[in-house]
C-alpha cells in the first residue's frame, strides 16, 4: 500500500506567492555578493548582462519547476516521477527531484551557520560592541567568534528553531504568513538604510560604482559569474520552487509571475548596494571586501558614526530576515517529502528533517574550530558542502530540469499552460531547448574549472 497522503496546502493568493518566492530568492548573497559583483564587473553594463541571463536561463528554469510542481502537486521528488509518466517517460527522472531535495538539505545545514552569525551580529552591533574599533580590531572580534563553538553552536540553534517554528506552521499560515511580514519589513528596513545612505554625502559615489556602465569590465569570466549568479539567485536547482509550484492554482499566470519575482529579487539587491556603499565610502572603507564587508568592513562605519548602534541593528535586522526568508524555503521540500511519504505530520515531519540538518550544521560549524584539521577533497566540511551543492548539484539538477521540459515534455501541452503563441512560443522552444541548457553547461563547465 502507497504512504503518499492527500495533496497539501495552497498559496491563499498570488500576491502571497510573489511574497514567498521572492523571499526564497533573496538571501544572504543579495545583500553583499550581487551589489558588490556589480560594483566591480561593469556597474549597470553587469545589470544588463545579468538581466539577460536572467531572461535566458534563469526564467526558463523557474517556470518549469512551477510548471511541473503545479501539474503534480507533489513533493519535487514524487512530482518528477509524476510528470514523467504523465509525458510518456520514465519514471527514473523522479531522482533529478532527488538529487535537488538532498541539495535543499544540505545548504540549509550551513546556511542556518551564517544566519546565526547575523543573529549574533544583530546584538553585537545593537550593544554598541564596535563603538571606536577599526579593523584589525573587528577582524579579531569575528575571528574569535569563529573560534568560540560554544556561541556557534547557540545561534545556529537559534536560527534553525525559527526556521523549524515558521515551516512547522504550514503554507498559508507559516511560510506565507511569514513572508508576508518579513518581506515588506526588509524592503522598509532598506528604504531607512538608502535614505541614511543619502545623508552620508557619499551616495552619488556609489550610484556611480553600482550604475556607471563600463562595457569594458565585461569580459568572459564577468558574463559566467551573471550567469551562475542568475541561477542561483533565483533559488533553482534544489526543489524549492518545484515544491512551491504544488501549492499553486492553475489561474496563476506563470511567465508573468516569474518576471514580477525577478524584478523584485534584482530591485532589492541594487537597494542594498545602495545601503551597503555610502556607508563603505563615507568611512573610506574597502568595497571589495567580499564576505568580510558584511562581518568585518561594515563593523567598522558602525563603530565609528552617529546613530551607528542603531543603524547596525537595523542591517542585522535586515540580513536575518533575508537569511530565515531563505532558509525556511530550503526546508520545506525536506518537510514536503516526508509529510507526504512517510505517516508524520507537519509539526513531526519539520521536526525531523530540521533536527537531522542541525545535527549537520554542527559538524560545518566546527569545522572553523574544534575539527578545523578534518579535510574532505582539501576543504574543511563547511567549504566542502558549500562547494558540493553549488559546483556540482544545483547545476546538474538545473540542466537536467530543463532538458527534460525542453525535449521530453510534450511543447503544445507547455504552449497552452504558458499561453504562447507565434514569436513568443518559437522564443521560448529555442531557449529552453538550447540556449538555457547550453548556458547551464558553460557555469558548470567554469565553476569545475574555478
Amino acid at each position: 500500500m502507497s504512504t503518499t497522503k492527500a495533496s497539501h496546502g495552497q498559496w491563499s493568493s498570488r500576491f502571497g506567492f510573489i511574497l514567498a518566492a521572492t523571499g526564497s530568492a533573496v538571501g544572504l548573497g543579495n545583500i553583499w555578493k550581487f551589489p558588490y559583483m556589480t560594483g566591480v564587473s561593469g556597474g549597470s553594463a553587469f545589470v544588463l548582462t545579468y538581466l539577460l541571463c536572467i531572461a535566458l536561463i534563469g526564467v526558463p528554469i523557474l517556470v518549469m519547476e512551477w510548471l511541473i510542481g503545479r501539474r503534480a502537486q507533489k513533493n519535487p521528488i514524487q512530482a518528477m516521477e509524476h510528470v514523467a509518466l504523465q509525458e510518456g517517460r520514465s519514471r527514473h527522472w523522479k531522482w533529478l527531484g532527488l538529487v535537488g531535495i538532498l541539495g535543499a538539505f544540505l545548504i540549509l545545514s550551513f546556511y542556518s551557520v551564517i544566519g546565526g552569525w547575523a543573529l549574533d551580529y544583530l546584538f553585537r552591533t545593537g550593544s554598541g560592541t564596535f563603538q571606536g574599533m577599526n579593523g584589525e580590531q573587528t577582524g579579531a572580534v569575528f575571528n574569535g567568534f569563529l573560534g568560540d563553538a560554544g556561541s556557534l553552536l547557540l545561534w545556529h540553534t537559534v536560527f534553525m528553531g525559527l526556521t523549524m517554528a515558521i515551516v512547522a506552521m504550514g503554507v498559508t499560515g507559516g511560510l506565507e504568513r511569514a513572508s508576508r511580514i518579513m518581506m515588506p519589513g526588509l524592503v522598509l528596513v532598506l528604504l531607512i538604510l538608502v535614505g541614511y545612505g543619502v545623508t552620508t554625502g557619499a551616495a552619488g559615489r556609489a550610484a556611480e560604482f553600482l550604475f556607471t556602465p563600463n562595457w569594458s569590465a565585461i569580459n568572459g569570466q564577468v558574463v559566467l559569474a551573471a550567469l551562475g549568479h542568475a541561477f542561483f539567485t533565483l533559488s533553482l536547482g534544489m526543489g524549492i520552487m518545484t515544491a512551491y509550484g504544488a501549492y499553486l492554482g492553475q489561474n496563476v499566470n506563470l511567465l508573468g509571475t516569474a518576471r514580477t519575482v525577478v524584478l523584485l529579487d534584482t530591485t532589492i539587491a541594487l537597494m542594498a548596494g545602495m545601503a551597503i556603499f555610502p556607508l563603505v565610502f563615507s568611512h573610506h572603507l574597502e568595497p571589495s571586501a567580499g564576505p568580510g564587508l558584511i562581518f568585518v568592513t561594515l563593523p567598522i562605519a558602525f563603530g565609528n558614526m552617529t546613530g551607528g548602534t542603531v543603524l547596525g541593528a537595523l542591517f542585522f535586522i535586515l540580513l536575518s530576515f533575508a537569511a530565515l526568508t531563505s532558509s525556511m524555503s530550503l526546508l520545506e521540500p525536506v518537510v514536503a517529502l516526508l509529510e507526504e511519504k512517510t505517516p508524520l505530520g507537519r509539526k513531526s515531519a519539520t521536526l525531523v528533517a530540521g533536527s537531522v540538518i542541525w545535527l549537520l550544521g554542527v559538524a560545518s560549524l566546527l569545522s572553523f574550530n574544534h575539527w578545523s584539521d578534518i579535510q574532505i577533497m582539501g576543504n574543511n566540511i563547511f567549504d566542502f558542502l558549500d562547494k558540493l551543492t553549488s559546483k556540482f548539484m544545483l547545476p546538474l539538477t538545473g540542466l537536467g530540469i530543463i532538458i527534460f521540459a525542453g525535449w521530453f515534455m510534450n511543447q503544445d501541452s507547455i504552449r497552452r499552460e504558458l499561453g504562447l503563441e507565434g514569436p513568443g512560443y518559437t522564443v521560448w522552444r529555442i531557449v529552453s531547448r538550447f540556449v538555457a541548457p547550453l548556458a547551464v553547461i558553460a557555469v558548470f563547465i567554469s565553476l569545475l574549472l574555478g
